[in-house]
């Protein structure tokens, strides 16, 4: 079993910056069959979105809303996950969730963390 935990969220306003850092922690077998990693993002009534990954091997994939903005990175060594947020928008804001995958399809999320970017 794997549990993630997430970091970082809070209020911005538009144009400002923030990092999410999200830290796995299990046994180490289950923690090094992390695959894919990533976050997701779920604005009040609407459903929960990608908004990037990456995999163990460092190839990333990002939504098109969040390109040239958002950088995901991974720290293999830590197990931790991290989204650096610029140029924020009001319509960035939403509940951030970290995601992680193992090699066997496990699929863990973490308990979210807010952001709020003002106009």
């Amino acid at each position: 079993q794997v549990q993630l935990v997430e970091s970082g969220g809070g209020l911005v306003q538009a144009g400002g910056s923030l990092r999410l850092s999200c830290a796995a922690s299990g046994s180490v077998f289950s923690l090094i069959s992390l695959n894919v990693m990533g976050w997701y993002r779920q604005a009040p009534g609407k459903q929960r979105e990608l908004v990037a990954t990456i995999n163990r091997g460092g190839t990333t994939n990002y939504a098109d809303s969040v390109k040239g903005r958002f950088t995901i990175s991974r720290d293999n060594a830590k197990n931790t996950v991290y989204l650096q947020m610029d140029s924020l928008k009001p319509e960035d804001t939403a509940v951030y969730y970290c995601n992680a995958v193992s090699t066997w399809l496990a699929n863990y999320w973490g308990q979210g963390t807010q952001v709020t970017v003002s106009s």
